[in-house]
């Protein structure tokens, strides 16, 4: 009896692309959950202000119900929690401890890790998203409007907060950056039309705070989900500009050392 030895020849080399960047992006989406300030900014703290300003009679948020005011704002919260804050510190801390720096020497290039992080901020915010809205229907939230107008709506702030995060963690060093983006992050809840309206300020700083890409995102979601309006233009242009502007600031000065 005789046996044969096969020839095996080795086949060095990346994977396809597109395994690496779903790879790198459930990589990147389990880091993120994992990380408990990122947890406190992306899930307890939106969750916390849309159950206390639902229940509680604390802010004046017009005729109606407080919930179908603020689950607008809040999911808008929740996309500058997670575009913005969260990608901005994490990405910060690895641009400091060199891990893009190493990522960037991988076979994965680096608009695919880019990539990667886009579609864990996604994934992230589906999850925010969809545990918001069933504690907003369990507070009585009635949403109303078009579907499609408020997925552009998200896509669009995504794209602006991610951009705008992308370009603070490639421009500031770390502990800038976490130290900015917690600041923002606060500046912007208070005066981004999040919980307290927009008319509740003095005429002079509404034509302001109505140009910042919160405050776009909130309203244009409030004006669809509580008022029914087909496709808030207005606000989806805001948003596109901010997008265009952030992201093509992060691309030209984004540093990877």
């Amino acid at each position: 009896m005789t046996t044969s030895t096969g020839t095996y020849t080795p086949k060095p080399g990346a994977a396809p692309l597109g395994r690496m960047i779903a790879a790198q992006a459930a990589l990147e989406t389990k880091m993120l959950l994992r990380n408990g300030e990122q947890l406190l900014l992306t899930v307890i703290i939106p969750t916390l202000l849309l159950v206390l300003f639902s229940t509680v009679d604390i802010v004046d948020t017009g005729d109606g119900e407080a919930v179908d005011f603020l689950a607008p704002g809040v999911l808008a919260l929740a996309v500058l929690s997670t575009a913005f804050t969260g990608q901005a510190i994490a990405t910060g801390f690895e641009r400091r401890y060199g891990v893009l720096k190493r990522l960037a020497a991988s076979p994965l290039p680096r608009w695919g890790l880019m990539t990667a992080k886009t579609v864990s901020v996604l994934v992230t915010e589906v999850l925010q998203i969809v545990l918001l809205t069933v504690i907003a229907f369990a507070l009585g939230w009635s949403p109303q409007g078009s579907p499609f107008a408020v997925l552009l709506l998200l896509i669009l702030g995504t794209a602006a907060f991610s951009g705008l995060g992308l370009l603070m963690a490639g421009t500031l060093k770390a502990e800038a950056t976490l130290a900015a983006a917690n600041l923002v992050f606060l500046l912007l809840l208070v005066g981004g039309g999040v919980i307290v309206p927009l008319d509740r300020f003095p005429d002079a700083a509404q034509s302001v705070l109505g140009l910042l890409p919160i405050s776009a995102l909130s309203d244009g979601l409030r004006d669809v989900l509580q008022h029914g309006a087909a496709m808030p233009w207005g606000d989806l242009g805001i948003l596109a500009a901010w997008g265009v502007v952030g992201i093509a600031a992060a691309g030209k000065f984004f540093r990877w050392e």
